[in-house]
């Protein structure tokens, strides 16, 4: 019995057990990280990770260079939409001014007859009537009205329409309006309608 445990624990005994490699040993036999993976066996697989890696790094620089493109793409068509839409508004500004101004041009056009009759009757001394009619024709004048002129000023065809002619000479070489027979008006420099007039000449 004695014996065979003898044989069993020589089979235990550290000093005849396989030495442990020394990692000490192995960095020194490898000197780099290629001849250690040389001596591993494991070449192949690193070269082939390292071009996966490469081969990633080219796609990401093409994915990165693709969505720059579609970024400035995007940021060119909103710069697009952006002028468009402000063209758009000056244009929906400007015609809803210009549909105020043909509005209230149409509005002034309509009154002219009141403003006919309350002349009229301001001509005959009715202070009543008159006092509407001046105060009718102050609030338009404010807002752009304006009688054509009167009386002993160069016949203007713009302007005046002449409805009867006297023969002679004026003191110019054009007609000279000698009567106003109805007012004409002008709505905001724009002849809203003609004067009727004698002219002379």
């Amino acid at each position: 019995m004695s014996g065979g445990s003898s044989s069993f624990e020589d089979d235990l005994d550290p000093e005849q057990s396989s030495p442990t490699p020394d990692l000490g040993d192995i960095s020194a036999e490898f000197s780099d990280a290629e001849d250690l993976l040389k001596g591993l066996g494991l070449e192949a697989e690193f070269l082939d990770a390292e071009a996966d890696a490469d081969a990633a790094v080219l796609e990401a620089v093409e994915l990165a260079g693709k969505l720059e493109a579609q970024r400035d793409e995007y940021l060119d068509l909103a710069r697009r939409v952006q002028a468009d839409f402000e063209n758009y508004k000056r244009r929906v500004d400007q015609q809803n001014v210009e549909l105020r101004a043909r509005a209230a041009e149409q509005l002034v056009r309509e009154l002219l007859p009141v403003l006919d009759a309350g002349e009229a009757a301001s001509a005959q001394g009715m202070q009543d009537a008159a006092a509407i009619y001046t105060q009718l024709l102050s609030t338009l004048e404010k807002q752009g009205l304006a009688r054509v002129a009167d009386s002993d000023v160069e016949f203007d065809p713009n302007i005046h329409e002449a409805v009867m002619h006297e023969e002679g000479e004026s003191d110019g070489d054009s007609a000279v309006v000698t009567e106003t027979l109805r007012t004409g008006y002008l709505w905001n420099d724009r002849v809203l309608r003609p004067a009727m007039v004698r002219v002379l000449g």
